[in-house]
């Protein structure tokens, strides 16, 4: 009998102890009334015949949601999205007594769905596979922030981890997709047909200068000159050669 009442009073009193995590504060809630008091991170006691704990996360949740998506266009986007949030821990009292313990249930999911319903019908739903979605995203933040302010919840961020688009329109972004990457490659070899013209359009203009000063400047007089220089450079070569002239003009030189 004595080992019973021994059990009985060690399970009453392992029943009346809490232990409260860092990332965690708790309130007491006695014959229905919050006590007031936060309870931080520690060992507490409490009478578990009239007293609950209610623990609240301070630290950052994930909230993972599966929700349909309405676009501009009418259609209806499946998608998976990740809320961020966390609690001010000096607003659990009254996050408790006006909204309670299902608060995600009761508040952050119905405020999520009409924001993001309220934004995405702005955007078309390529859109959401694009660089829009970055947009999309910070705007739905922003809205839940204006519809929960003051309530002691921070949404930190927004985040589309899954998109899944109809078929049919997933085809024709794709086809659109590739006309793009199709006409972007036939402009650069345009582009670079255009450089080669006008390259050979420099080098044959170059040339043709360079041909038209050369004639310019060959003169009778300098040509007789060029032609006593090459023949005397000629004579200075000990090896056996042969010299054309006509008499008057060396080597080959005709003369008018």
């Amino acid at each position: 009998m004595k080992k019973i009442i021994i059990l009985i009073i060690v399970g009453f009193l392992f029943s009346s102890c809490a232990v409260i995590k860092q990332d965690q504060v708790a309130m007491k809630r006695t014959l229905g009334k919050l006590s007031g008091k936060k309870l931080e991170a520690g060992f507490y006691g409490y009478n578990p015949f009239i007293t609950t704990l209610l623990y609240l996360p301070i630290n950052t949740v994930n909230l993972e949601v599966s929700l349909n998506l309405p676009s501009k266009e009418g259609l209806t986007i499946a998608s998976e999205i990740s809320i961020l949030y966390s609690i001010d821990k000096d607003k659990i009292q009254d996050i408790l007594i006006t909204i309670g313990p299902n608060y995600e249930n009761e508040l952050i999911l119905p405020v999520f769905r009409s924001a993001s319903a309220d934004v995405c019908a702005r955007f078309v739903a390529k859109d959401l596979h694009s660089g829009e979605r970055y947009i999309i995203e910070k705007q739905i933040k922003e809205r839940m922030m204006e519809l929960i302010k003051g309530r002691g919840f921070n949404i930190e961020a927004v985040l589309m981890k899954s998109i899944r688009l109809p078929s049919n329109l997933v085809s024709a972004i794709e086809a659109k997709l590739s006309a793009e990457q199709d006409a972007m490659r036939m402009k650069f070899v345009i582009d670079k047909e255009k450089l080669e013209a006008e390259r050979k359009l420099i080098e044959a203009e170059g040339t043709r200068n360079a041909q038209k000063v050369l004639s310019d400047g060959l003169t009778d007089q300098i040509i007789k000159i060029q032609s006593i220089e090459a023949f005397r450079e000629l004579s200075k070569s000990p090896n056996a050669k042969v010299i054309i002239t006509d008499g008057k003009t060396p080597f080959l030189i005709q003369n008018e």
